[in-house]
């Protein structure tokens, strides 16, 4: 074929073939059945082959219609996904945040609320990312991303310097006066953090007391937070989490300083919709103090 058949064709096609009824196909589309079949007929006219075998009442794809449909389901899709990449979502689709699940329990909750209190016309969609990734069809409209911010393709504003300190439930803190009674307990460690409990025991003066501890190594922040908020022993967690906490306080005083930080990203190849806009200048407004 020199030209590509036309797009409602090939629409017909993908959906009737999927469904196996002009009918479905007709209703899926919003035409009715016979402009189902009349496309069905130009496109097999147009490839020189029949696409489906045509039962009294019921419908088969031949053999070439088998083997040409992952192509046409596949060109759609990458057409939605570029789609997608340049022009974002629909301008009334949700807007979708994508976040780590301690970011999400502790730092946004508070401001999710006063944000949805303040634009109630927009609707909210949070997603849970463990590491960083893309803004793909099925990404986010913004996220916030821990790092140093060095991502490529992407805008990013830094949300505040992150200061790291031990927590823990109330409980064990009251068995804490100093940092060397963290000798026999339980120290959480949380998997991808830059900085952890050995730098932090060195500037308590108690380096090396690590080796004196029990210890646990979760992969995700969050789980560390939950087993010190039941008493599981202590973590390492960044104080503007700790402050939006109410199940976890800070044993010591003393914080230490991280060259990585929390980010609010948004893809710099397209320009964000209104609404996603709106919570990215709420976020970026209430990043160091709150809402």
């Amino acid at each position: 074929m020199s030209e590509l058949p036309p797009v409602l064709w090939l629409q017909a096609f993908e959906a009737a073939a999927r469904t196996l009824s002009f009918t479905e196909a007709g209703r899926e589309l919003g035409v009715t059945q016979s402009a189902i079949s009349q496309r069905i007929r130009l496109l097999e006219d147009r490839v020189g082959q029949p696409l489906f075998v045509r039962y009294p009442r019921s419908l088969a794809l031949t053999p070439a219609g088998q083997a040409w449909l992952p192509s046409v389901q596949g060109a759609f899709s990458r057409l939605a996904e570029g789609t997608s990449e340049v022009f974002g979502p629909s301008p009334g689709a949700p807007v979708t945040l994508r976040a780590t699940p301690a970011m999400q329990q502790t730092w946004l909750a508070p401001r999710l609320i006063h944000f949805q209190r303040m634009h109630p016309e927009i609707t909210l969609r949070l997603v849970s990312a463990i590491w960083a990734d893309d803004f793909g069809a099925e990404g986010a409209d913004l996220e916030i991303r821990y790092g140093h911010g060095d991502w490529s393709d992407v805008t990013a504003e830094c949300l505040g310097e992150e200061r790291l300190l031990p927590v823990c439930s109330a409980a064990l803190a009251a068995e804490l006066n100093s940092p060397e009674d963290l000798a026999g307990k339980t120290l959480l460690h949380a998997a991808g953090f830059a900085a952890g409990w050995p730098r932090w025991l060195v500037e308590a003066g108690f380096a090396g007391l690590e080796h004196r501890c029990q210890a646990m190594i979760c992969d995700t922040h969050v789980t560390t937070l939950a087993l010190a908020s039941y008493g599981g022993g202590v973590a390492l967690s960044h104080r503007r989490l700790l402050e939006a906490s109410r199940d976890l306080v800070a044993p010591f005083d003393l914080d230490m300083a991280t060259d990585e930080a929390f980010w609010l990203v948004r893809p710099s190849r397209r320009q964000l919709r209104p609404a996603a806009a709106a919570l990215w200048e709420w976020l970026s407004q209430t990043s160091e103090s709150p809402p």
